[in-house]
């Protein structure tokens, strides 16, 4: 059994233990920013390839206390480094801590790659290349007040990148926080989706991922495929059930739409990318004016507004009549609107009936759910002399 460690947008701790849990991970703990796991090695096969919440996978190889930089360097120098990857691979050392006492993690990060590196040269006399930009192998500390613990990330590029993106507008949304916000909205497939300020279509693309059975990993390559124990059979078989069990690319009730043409042609570039030019319906329209797809279904949206653009103004006239236009035209609906603004309610003049916090990288963001029901959500006003 090996244990792995798996990060993900805070906030989406939780999901992301019950999606490993599903993988077939055992001793799933979710914590602070992602989820530890345990099980063979080929988990981290399925867990990069099926994972829609996950920012990476870890694996990791070791842990040790340490006091000052030399320990850390002497606890990097005992590990078998040759055993795991080749010396012709470029590698990569990342370094995070909490409560560390050491002055500099630049130093940390330097000693780590120096033990690795006089651990191949010592056994066959030459030494990695380090490339920051696009290495093989990327190793991953993470330290604590007297803990190392050293990681091999499995995944290589971030999972969030899918391989369908081909162009993204002023902030783009993550696309495993897309995912994981169709999870909190209780979205299934089948049921009506719309995006009305959909941006590059990030969450209309994973909805028709998720509808499709299609593996989120499945367009991409990943880390382990560089590491010497990488079973390229066992990847094979893994790789070709996930692509049997996808259903046929047919019209789905998803929708998407944006006031701007330029942000409606990033979208269809991206679903060109994807391939679902012919499953998600694109239109340019004005979500304060445009009518309801279906009698029922769900809203998911990130608008274009407020700190991402810093139209603060635009946002207090805005969002009051996009609160209108649920009221009015959306009843029966439950719409979840991301924001960085936590006036938002009160500027929608809506009651929200949840409030989860999410983070977008590092902008603190609230998902705000509003179950729009005909007579009821509005924020009276109070009568003038009232209190």
């Amino acid at each position: 059994m090996e244990s792995f460690f798996a990060p993900c947008p805070r906030g989406l701790e939780a999901i992301l233990a019950q999606e490993l849990a599903a993988l077939g991970a055992t001793e799933v703990k979710a914590t602070d920013g992602g989820a530890h796991f345990a099980g063979p090695f080929e988990l981290c096969y399925r867990a990069n390839l099926e994972s829609r919440i996950a920012s990476r996978v870890l694996w990791r190889v070791a842990a040790a206390f340490y006091r000052n930089e030399d320990d850390i360097y002497q606890a990097t120098l005992a590990l078998p480094w040759s055993r795991w990857f080749d010396v012709g691979s470029t590698i990569r050392v990342n370094v995070a801590a909490l409560r560390c006492p050491l002055k500099s993690l630049d130093f940390v990060t330097l000693r780590i790659k120096d033990a690795v590196c006089d651990v191949f040269r010592g056994q066959c006399g030459e030494r990695p290349s380090v490339n920051t930009e696009q290495p093989d192998i990327r190793i991953h500390a993470f330290l604590t007040a007297d803990q190392l613990t050293l990681y091999f990330d499995t995944s290589g590029e971030p999972l969030f990148k899918r391989g369908y993106r081909r162009a993204a507008g002023e902030a783009p949304l993550r696309e495993n926080l897309a995912a994981g916000i169709l999870r909190i909205a209780g979205w299934t497939p089948g049921e009506p989706l719309l995006d009305p300020m959909c941006g590059s279509g990030t969450f209309l693309i994973e909805a028709a991922l998720i509808a499709l059975d299609i593996a989120p990993g499945a367009r991409r390559s990943f880390g382990f495929e560089k590491l010497k124990q990488f079973d390229r059979k066992t990847w094979g078989g893994l790789k070709a059930a996930a692509q049997a069990r996808e259903r046929p690319r047919t019209a789905l009730p998803i929708y998407g739409s944006d006031l701007y043409g330029e942000e409606l042609k990033t979208a269809r570039a991206n679903l060109d990318a994807a391939g679902l030019q012919d499953v998600i319906m694109l239109k340019q329209a004005n979500v304060l004016e445009m009518p309801a797809p279906a009698a029922s279904g769900v809203i998911v949206t990130n608008p274009p507004y407020g700190v991402r653009l810093g139209e603060t103004g635009e946002l207090a006239e805005f969002y009051p009549k996009l609160g209108d236009a649920l009221k009015q035209k959306f009843s029966g609906w439950r719409a979840y609107i991301l924001s960085s603004d936590m006036a938002l309610p009160r500027l929608i003049r809506l009651a929200a009936s949840k409030r989860t916090p999410l983070f977008n990288g590092a902008l603190e963001c609230r998902l705000y759910e509003f179950k729009l029901v005909a007579g009821s959500m509005r924020r009276k006003k109070p009568v003038k002399g009232e209190g």
